[in-house]
């Protein structure tokens, strides 16, 4: 069998995590979580955006460079939890744009990205996981991260948009979104399947879709 590549891309609270260790559970495939906890910067950054972002998002390209490089050597299927495209194209981009990161920063920054993600073979699928800020806000309390509690709903808002934009534009591999306002991986085995339902048939070359709402 082919060995396939999935990353799961989505906002802060979405259910990442939780659906690449239910598929890889599923599955039998190795999972890649993202290292937020690793983050010696990350409580800090919530706490002052401006001086510590260029930091947090250098050692979150950095660790995301190395987990994706690792994920190509392989010899079986993998799921990541988010892609190195986000840590730029999302994160790094709004604090840019907020006001967040300083010019000079977001220009050596993305110079850094862009030369080195040039150099990696990209996913074979992304699963976009939407969901309106209204349920992010819910997931992030129902898990609890002391240093998300103060996350604002306006920031949340604007990195749905920036995801909408970024995936709207992302030519690299196929992409498919899952709107998950009304869907229940955890709960309910038949959301799960259906998902992996709706990958498989992308990965087989079936179907470009988007996954939620109106089914």
């Amino acid at each position: 069998m082919r060995n396939y590549f999935i990353t799961i891309a989505g906002n802060v609270g979405v259910g990442k995590s939780t659906l690449t260790q239910r598929l890889c559970e599923k599955l039998g495939w190795e999972p890649f979580f993202e290292a937020v906890t690793e983050n010696p910067y990350l409580a800090d950054f919530y706490q002052d955006m401006s001086r510590w972002s260029f930091h947090s998002q250098i050692f979150f390209l950095a660790r995301r460079l190395q987990q994706h490089h690792q994920l190509l050597q392989r010899h079986s299927s993998v799921l990541q939890d988010r892609s190195v495209y986000e840590d730029a194209e999302i994160f790094a981009r709004n604090l840019y744009e907020q006001g967040h990161m300083s010019q000079r920063d977001w220009q050596n920054y993305l110079e850094l990205y862009r030369t080195l993600s040039q150099m990696l073979q990209p996913p074979h699928l992304v699963v976009y996981l939407r969901a309106s800020v209204p349920t992010l806000r819910r997931r992030i309390q129902q898990r609890g991260r002391s240093y998300e509690q103060s996350i604002a709903d306006a920031y949340l808002a604007q990195l749905n948009r920036l995801y909408e934009e970024w995936v709207s534009g992302f030519t690299l591999c196929p992409v498919l979104t899952v709107d998950t306002d009304n869907l229940d991986y955890v709960q309910h085995e038949q959301d799960l399947e259906l998902i992996w339902e709706h990958i498989q048939n992308q990965l087989h070359g079936k179907e470009f879709l988007t996954l939620g709402g109106e089914l």
